[in-house]
């Protein structure tokens, strides 16, 4: 295994990874999904309505409990999922805010494209990222 599949491998063995069914049903529940991708990817092919749009770059500012750049909305408590193209930068992300302390964090496995083949609600994308 190379390098990067060894990191993901640990990162996934700490997540409880979601389906987008279960996505779905959390959502509704109450759980934020984080929709970690690049606004070219959103434009192109949707959005999951009701998704917080977070790019990378910014997650950990955002969504740290303790932070004094944090949004409003979710505490150390809240469940998290964080969603990608396909499920793989998703699970390192998730990991990097289990290690801010959301320990309830997690991904959704196989990404939005995962969501959208599950025929899942989707709507056209392009909103712009918190930044």
């Amino acid at each position: 295994m190379s390098a990067i599949d060894n990191t993901l491998a640990a990162a996934r063995s700490d997540l409880t990874r979601v389906t987008p069914t279960t996505a779905n049903t959390l959502q509704s529940t109450g759980a934020l999904i984080v929709d970690i991708r690049p606004h070219t990817n959103r434009a192109t092919e949707g959005e999951i309505p009701g998704s917080l749009i977070i790019e990378r770059i910014h997650l950990e500012w955002r969504l740290d409990p303790e932070g004094s750049h944090r949004i409003q909305g979710f505490d150390e408590n809240s469940t998290i999922i964080v969603m990608c193209n396909e499920g793989y930068a998703s699970s390192l992300a998730a990991r990097d805010l289990q290690q801010l302390g959301l320990k309830n964090a997690t991904d959704l496995i196989g990404g939005y494209r995962a969501w959208a083949a599950a025929g899942l609600p989707v709507q056209p994308g392009g909103t712009p990222a918190i930044p």
